[in-house]
């Protein structure tokens, strides 16, 4: 088979279709699509996750019926630069505003979707579905508001994905409790920390605003205008690794009203500039989560009165324990603690099921469990 280049290939969305006939999933549908994004390599990931959608969609949605589809068919999608590997680049460029496209030619392979559509299935059931909070400071006229328009937004969205989802309503319900001040930027290492004890592995936070621009006529109507930015910040709750950023700057909108100062126009503005904002987001979780299970989460365990020789001990017995699960263990020691990075394919709860064993009772006992951290004693002598 050879590929067709020009122009005319791009009125075609599929351009071919082979057929093996020994085994129906190793068909190859051939298909040419055109990617868009910020960048020449965010077009070029758009363009594969296109060809992913249209030469495997009869494939992937005969899977519709399955738990957790949407999480699974969207991890699919994300990891589409490993799965659509056939491919070539007939065109690619610079569009007015700054934004790339990028043309492509591929042929998506149906055995390859079914391989990983089953890697991640398995991986989800031992790992768990990734719990992610969300807590977004929002102003109008600098005024903080009760609620987050952009929180509400990121939230649905990753509850349709089929993620579990801690608002920033519980966050804050936490954090008056404890008599802590919700709305202060200097707080939100502490609504992390609750974001943790929720058992959230994913913390999402940021803040938006929307100040008056002035009333202006648009098709004879006044207008109530607004300028608004926002940015979004996204962190692992247990390390505070910094994930991903985003950011909406210098965008505009509104609401009938002849009054320059209108929060139901300041609303109406953050409600239309979220949608970009939101995908981007969601896209960056899906990035991170396909990464996961690709390689495993990351789990943490600290030991208290551990030696070095103890901690070297524990390594081996912690990398022995299931080869294909525990991808790799790292640990670093600080005034008698031990702490120890695992790379692996299971949830904490499965791994302290482990700890408890006879193996390991002659070095730790596990005094309390969290989401990805475990924490432990040295016994014995």
């Amino acid at each position: 088979m050879r590929y067709v280049a020009g122009r005319a290939c791009w009125s075609l969305v599929v351009a071919a279709c082979l057929t093996v006939p020994a085994a129906g999933l190793e068909d190859f549908v051939e298909v040419s699509v055109v990617g868009e994004g910020i960048s020449k390599d965010v077009a070029r990931h758009d363009a594969l996750r296109k060809a992913l959608e249209q030469g495997g969609g009869i494939e992937i949605s005969s899977r519709s019926n399955v738990d957790n589809y949407e999480l699974i068919r969207d991890t699919v999608y994300a990891r589409a630069d490993g799965i659509v590997t056939d491919y070539r680049i007939l065109d690619q460029g610079e569009m007015a505003g700054g934004t790339w496209y990028c043309k492509i030619i591929a042929r998506v392979s149906k055995i390859a979707i079914a391989s990983t559509w089953g890697e991640v299935q398995n991986v989800l059931d031992q790992i768990g579905r990734p719990g992610i909070a969300v807590y977004i400071q929002e102003r109008i006229d600098g005024i903080i508001q009760d609620s987050s328009i952009l929180e509400s937004q990121i939230e649905h969205r990753l509850l349709d994905a089929g993620f579990v989802v801690h608002s920033g309503e519980q966050l804050r319900a936490v954090a008056e409790k404890e008599s802590a001040d919700a709305a202060s930027e200097q707080n939100v290492a502490r609504m992390q920390a609750i974001a943790r004890d929720f058992g959230a592995q994913i913390f999402i936070t940021g803040n938006a605003q929307a100040d008056s621009a002035g009333v202006r006529t648009l098709a004879g109507q006044s207008t109530a205008m607004y300028n608004g930015d926002a940015m979004i910040k996204m962190y692992y709750t247990d390390t505070a690794e910094l994930l991903a950023s985003e950011s909406l700057a210098n965008w505009r909108g509104g609401a009938r009203g002849h009054h320059t100062l209108s929060p139901q126009a300041g609303k109406k503005a953050l409600e239309n500039a979220g949608g970009e904002l939101v995908e981007r987001c969601y896209q960056n979780v899906m990035k991170r989560w396909a990464t996961r299970v690709s390689g495993g989460g990351e789990l943490t365990l600290e030991v208290e009165g551990m030696s070095l020789v103890d901690a070297i001990k524990l390594k081996k017995k912690l990398k022995a324990i299931d080869p294909d699960k525990i991808r790799n263990v790292d640990y670093s020691m600080t005034k008698g603690i031990a702490r120890f990075r695992i790379k692996a394919k299971m949830t904490a709860e499965a791994l302290a099921e482990h700890l408890v064993e006879d193996q390991f009772a002659d070095l730790i006992e596990i005094v309390d469990l969290k989401t990805n951290r475990i924490q432990a004693k040295r016994v014995g002598n």
